[in-house]
């Protein structure tokens, strides 16, 4: 009687096997925990569509027109509106990039749990945190795209090169977001922590880093809080771009040096933060 031998079949998916899948999540691994992280925000689509929308209708409505109306000189030899608008633009998109390297990260770990999930496949924690900068970055560069179209119809734009204020601003909040995600993976409760964060970091940086007055105008003892602050550094960007404001080339350096360090000094230390809490 002949042996015949039943050979179990390999389980595959997408036509690979268990090894081949594990290589290639290793590999792109940063970039499948941003597709994740990117179709677990659906849900909330339309939240985000309607802020995005409305948060530059109120902002330039009541500071472009509503106080440019007021403010009769011009401010950096443009109207109000031209100067304002800049600003408007990077402190919004940076807000919302700094609010989604709070709350959001400490629930993946306290609540939510995907980090740990995330950790029982071939996903490296530090994968996790640039899927998360990658994810994060597209929202808030077509965020920063709709408050530009949106500022077309104010008339806040004097020229074409004012589309550069949109890849600008997403940099500011990915200076604002990398080391806030970095922070908040440090934390086991969630206290009081990001009450300071806003009220004592991202609310000082609002109102006091050169988003509607120049940043000169201030008294030299205040003028720290723009100096450390990414949104300061992005709107002087943006407002080159939108309008020519005059900044010394050296300053330019100092401005795009800063939000690259921010970006990679974050991006370093969410690394070191995600390994350190998934891996014990």
């Amino acid at each position: 009687m002949t042996d015949v031998r039943h050979e179990q079949p390999v389980v595959t998916f997408t036509g690979l096997d268990h090894a081949a899948l594990a290589a290639r999540t290793r590999r792109w691994g940063w970039l499948h925990y941003a597709r994740y992280r990117q179709a677990s925000e659906g849900p909330f689509l339309v939240t985000a569509l309607m802020l995005a929308i409305g948060n530059p209708i109120l902002y330039l409505a009541a500071m472009g027109l509503g106080l440019g109306s007021i403010v009769q000189a011009d401010v950096s030899g443009v109207s109000y509106l031209h100067f304002v608008a800049p600003g408007l633009l990077v402190a919004t998109v940076a807000t919302t990039g700094a609010q989604f390297g709070t709350w959001p990260i400490f629930g993946g770990f306290k609540w939510i749990r995907n980090y740990l999930a995330a950790q029982a496949t071939p996903l490296e924690p530090g994968q996790m945190a640039q899927g998360e900068t990658l994810a994060i970055g597209v929202r808030l560069f077509v965020q920063a795209a709709i408050f530009w179209v949106i500022g077309l119809a104010f008339g806040a734009w004097p020229g074409g090169w004012s589309l550069l204020a949109i890849p600008i601003a997403t940099v500011a909040a990915l200076a604002m977001f990398t080391p806030l995600m970095a922070y908040s993976a440090t934390l086991e409760e969630e206290g009081l922590h990001f009450n300071f964060v806003q009220r004592l970091i991202i609310m000082p940086m609002f109102l006091f880093a050169g988003t509607f007055f120049p940043l000169e105008s201030m008294p030299i003892y205040l003028q720290w809080v723009g100096w450390v602050s990414p949104m300061w550094h992005g709107t002087q960007l943006a407002r080159m771009a939108s309008f020519g404001l005059a900044v010394p080339p050296w300053l330019v350096g100092v401005h795009v040096v800063f939000l690259l360090a921010c970006i990679v000094g974050g991006q370093v230390w969410a690394h070191r933060t995600f390994t350190r809490r998934l891996v014990r």
